[in-house]
């Protein structure tokens, strides 16, 4: 940080603009003390004087001299300017940080009044505050501060709206942590930097602002003066002595100029940028659909701990609402392993964010029963229905380099779960996030939780995101795509540090992937997802031979082995994946289906049990005994026993 800001100081735009500033901030500490006398002197013998060696810019109406008296105004110009920008900055977050605070209803009221209010000019918005509070220097500052408020608040939405779609924020929100800590504790200092160059920035335009007002006599009123007024005095006598008005103007403009620069400076050394809803899907729950048999709504079976029925996720579209995941049915026991596989925009991610409740609040989940350990998902958010979340359910981000906090320490940010949910102090939970550090192989976990996350590899931020979950005593761990970007070695000790944990604590695991290969030597279960549904859901031994859907089965084609013939083009799935959006009638695969025909085209295939399968095997096409093209003489479709 410290280097950031050195940086920023040794470019010429920097050191100038630092420079300007520190001559403004100077004058303003000192120059009442040392030119105080002489901005007060009355001199009667010397009235209207012109510019001379005793008094540079000549003497006002009163015989005081005019340069002494635009020194001495620096202070109380800075201090009302500096008061402005504090009432703009306060006033702009809690207007930006309401909708985040507030949820999806009120918020959208208070951003629509922050959109209406950013219309205005922030003079005109500024006269009219003015008006309000009544003339002079507490009306002028209130009226500047709120003026500015506004757009300072449109910028916060921004900021607050970009961290808060991060993983961290999710991942503490999935522990329970209330909305007012998390921006305490993840949101604000993650925005203090654009904050504090908008404003610097600001400071110059109140600066600028508060001028203008005491030029036109609603702002600092006789006998107190800043530069604004002595511009005003000074224009009465610019054609006799111009210096009268030139020098307050120019004050203005150097200070201004400073503050503004020295915001631009910052800003481009920190990289940043000074450049400055959606309908509430109201739908009836869904009824029950046919499908596989499911306890009786109220009762739970012992070792079940996560039951899905009829999942489906609702989201606002360009024309109308789109259905990502449709009618998903699924039950997961305790210590079972189920593997949930599919291109990419099959639903898998979405229906992982649904049961761990971290779907945008623009979205709707709905289903006729999620329950987690007996525990209604659905039910009204309570602090018990958070703690539940927070202790029995863990989650493994894709991207662990998004997952934490960039601002505070990964012990601190494991130790949090500890001090939220189990009460214990800052001290034991500390020892505790230590302790799960070593659990999950991270060498030096003692001094390593005292290093912020880019001091981490991105192996090690995956396993010390593990480490996170299993800081309680989870019943449930949902892993998405854990292994993306890393290394094979490395892809391969996370998902045995999985396997590990869900033998050792009997937890149950729902691994998330785009391959099929490897959820198929780590889980028990595999359930494959074609646009937003279940289209098979088999045993993950012997998964090449039992595939019944054509979908499962290109899939796994498409994973190369090492029988696979080099001399031949690797197999692919033709055509391209639908989208949410445009889901045909029937079959969804139908389209790239070498099975298809009429029926598949005009009736969608449910998923159900088939007298020929395994027990526990579920698939929705309406040729799963036919074999594909490529099967018809390599004799790969058997039987499953």
């Amino acid at each position: 940080m410290l280097e950031r800001w050195a940086r920023t100081l040794r470019t010429p735009l920097g050191l100038t603009a630092a420079g300007l500033v520190a001559v403004v901030l100077a004058l303003a500490v000192f120059g009442p003390l040392v030119w105080g006398d002489a901005a007060e002197a009355v001199n009667t013998e010397n009235i209207l004087a012109d510019p001379s060696s005793r008094h540079w810019a000549g003497t006002d109406n009163l015989g005081r001299d005019i340069l002494a008296r635009v020194v001495v105004a620096s202070r109380l110009s800075l201090l009302l300017a500096l008061l402005a920008v504090t009432i703009t900055v306060a006033a702009g977050l809690v207007l930006g940080t309401a909708p985040f605070l507030l949820g999806r209803r009120s918020g959208r009221l208070v951003s629509a009044a922050v959109n209406i209010a950013v219309a205005f000019p922030g003079l005109l918005l500024a006269l009219f505050f003015a008006v309000v509070f009544g003339v002079g220097a507490t009306g002028a500052v209130l009226a500047i501060g709120l003026a500015g408020a506004p757009a300072f608040a449109r910028l916060i939405q921004t900021l607050v709206a970009g961290i808060t779609a991060r993983e961290y924020v999710a991942a503490a929100r999935t522990v329970g942590i209330g909305r007012f800590r998390i921006l305490i504790r993840h949101v604000l200092p993650n925005i203090a930097e654009p904050l504090v160059v908008n404003a610097t920035i600001g400071a110059g335009t109140a600066l600028l602002s508060f001028a203008g007002l005491s030029f036109l006599g609603i702002g600092v009123q006789a006998p107190s003066y800043d530069w604004g007024r002595l511009l005003f005095d000074g224009i009465a006598a610019i054609y006799g002595n111009a210096l009268a008005a030139l020098v307050p103007g120019a004050a203005v403009l150097v200070a201004g100029l400073a503050f503004n620069l020295f915001g631009e400076s910052i800003a481009k050394g920190l990289g940043l940028s000074t450049e400055l809803g959606v309908r509430n899907l109201a739908l009836p729950r869904r009824k029950p659909v046919d499908g596989p048999e499911f306890p009786e709504p109220g009762t739970t079976t012992p070792d079940v701990v996560l039951e899905v029925r009829d999942l489906e996720v609702t989201l606002p579209g360009a024309h109308g609402h789109v259905r990502p995941v449709r009618g998903v049915s699924f039950t997961v026991r305790r210590g079972e392993a189920v593997g949930l596989v599919g291109e990419s925009g099959s639903g898998k991610s979405l229906t992982a964010l649904a049961i761990t409740k971290l779907v945008a609040e623009y979205g709707r989940v709905d289903a006729s029963r999620l329950e987690l350990l007996g525990n209604d998902l659905l039910a009204p958010e309570t602090a018990v229905r958070r703690r539940v979340l927070g202790t029995s359910m863990a989650m493994v981000f894709q991207d662990p380099s998004t997952a934490f906090n960039p601002t505070r320490r990964i012990g601190r940010q494991l130790a949090e779960v500890a001090t939220e949910h189990h009460g214990m102090k800052r001290s034991e939970a500390m020892n505790r996030a230590v302790d799960r550090l070593e659990a999950v192989r991270i060498p030096g976990a003692e001094r390593r939780a005292r290093q912020y996350p880019h001091e981490f590899s991105g192996g090690m931020r995956q396993r010390a995101m593990i480490g996170m979950g299993v800081m309680g005593s989870p019943a449930l761990i949902v892993a998405d795509e854990p292994t993306t970007a890393l290394d094979v070695t490395v892809q391969g000790q996370v998902l045995d540090l999985l396997s590990t944990i869900r033998r050792t604590d009997d937890v149950a695991l729902i691994l998330i992937s785009h391959d099929v290969a490897v959820v198929g030597e780590v889980c028990d279960r595999v359930m494959v997802m074609y646009a937003g549904r279940i289209v098979e859901d088999l045993p993950a031994a012997g998964l090449r031979g039992l595939a019944r859907h054509p979908y499962t089965r290109a899939l796994i084609e498409a994973v190369p082995d090492m029988n696979t013939d080099l001399d031949k083009p690797l197999a692919t799935i033709h055509g391209r994946p639908v989208t949410p959006a445009d889901n045909p009638v029937g079959c969804a695969f139908a389209a790239r289906c070498p099975l298809a025909d009429d029926l598949c085209h005009a009736e969608d295939p449910p998923l159900a049990a088939r007298p020929d399968l395994s027990d526990g095997h579920r698939v929705a096409c309406w040729h799963a005994d036919e074999p594909l093209p490529s099967e018809r003489n390599s004799g790969e479709l058997v039987k499953a026993p």
